[in-house]
């Protein structure tokens, strides 16, 4: 049994059954026995591997992406170069390589981390050694000034609720307990305002997720480029608009049940891009089309970097890293790409219109 679950099964006894969203959040960031609060969940000895961790030539040329953007708004100055869940700090330290000699890049930045995890503040303050970042708890905490911002596989980890369709009403899925263990079950069916929109595109018996915390951290993520400059990238595995259960569990690179040993695996669910696309919007920024990781990663020239890197030596290696970064059957079309920009500016580098 983990640690988090009798404190989760008392907390069901005593409150009733909890949302999908309050469950992550125990899950992931509990002080005592939230996954992330408490491990360096990445890597070969982890349970799952990111993109920058599988190759050097994504964090490369998304840097110069953001050098660009900052080249074509003025080079201003100061400026935050910010990252959202920065992991083991391997893109962060990868974006500062590939920028170092964009002359008066490295002057004007300053590094900002939003970061909870302990254990990986730690770690990214070993592989981040001379870049003086400055970690904060919320978006809300950046400094106002022009942003540059990325968000790779942060949106998909934030809280998610489940609504299924019955008739004109919406019921929540939610975890409560079954003896000693938690099970899924579903409130009574009730007409939902945030769902109105989702009557036309949904029948009887589907399921919609719902991500309130994502949909205000955009909106505030575009507030702050419509007021003060820069731009944002965001990079997860998603749709324009999804319907059905993608909420899942990964531990040791598998999935697992989500409701076992709570606290000891990765929680995530697909992202909506319609959503975020929308709340940035609504915040007065503009905002590119989504577009498949593969294609971004391509009209940026990784092609061209995996060659380059391919004439110093394995060849191989680099050959499958690139296919795995870029390839419709990898992560290139189950990944996707949105920029966030101020109106009247040009989008990021490989996302235009």
């Amino acid at each position: 049994m983990s640690g988090l679950l009798p404190l989760l099964l008392r907390r069901i006894r005593q409150t009733g059954p909890m949302t999908i969203a309050d469950y992550m959040v125990e899950c992931l960031i509990h002080p005592g026995h939230g996954y992330y609060t408490t491990r360096d969940p990445l890597g070969a000895g982890g349970d799952f591997t990111t993109a920058p961790e599988i190759s050097q030539m994504f964090g490369e040329v998304i840097g110069l992406c953001l050098a660009q953007a900052w080249l074509d708004r003025g080079a201003p100055a100061p400026f935050a170069l910010a990252e959202l869940g920065p992991g083991r700090g391997t893109l962060m330290a990868d974006i500062l390589r590939a920028t170092a000699r964009v002359p008066g890049f490295h002057t004007a930045m300053e590094v900002h981390l939003v970061e909870v995890s302990p254990a990986l503040r730690a770690r990214q303050s070993e592989t981040l050694p001379g870049a003086a970042p400055v970690w904060h708890d919320r978006v809300e905490d950046l400094p106002e000034a022009p942003l540059f911002l990325v968000a790779n596989e942060f949106f998909d980890a934030l809280p998610v609720r489940q609504f299924l369709r019955k008739g004109e009403g919406w019921a929540e899925r939610v975890v409560g307990a079954q003896g000693e263990r938690l099970a899924f079950g579903l409130t009574d069916a009730a007409p939902l305002a945030a769902l109105a929109g989702r009557a036309a595109d949904t029948a009887e018996g589907d399921l919609v997720e719902v991500r309130t915390a994502a949909v205000a951290l955009a909106g505030e993520i575009g507030r702050r480029i419509a007021a003060s400059g820069g731009a944002a990238l965001v990079l997860d595995y998603g749709a324009w608009r999804g319907t059905g259960d993608t909420f899942q569990a990964v531990r040791g690179h598998a999935k697992v049940d989500p409701l076992e040993s709570p606290g000891t695996a990765d929680l995530t669910a697909h992202v909506d891009f319609e959503a975020l696309s929308g709340a940035a919007r609504e915040a007065g920024a503009a905002v590119t089309p989504m577009t498949p990781q593969g294609v971004f990663l391509q009209r940026l020239g990784i092609t061209a970097r995996a060659q380059a890197l391919a004439r110093r030596g394995d060849a191989h290696r680099i050959a499958s890293e690139h296919r795995r970064l870029t390839h419709p059957e990898e992560m290139g079309d189950l990944f996707k790409g949105l920029g966030i920009h101020r109106k009247g500016d040009p989008p990021l580098p490989g996302l235009d219109p």
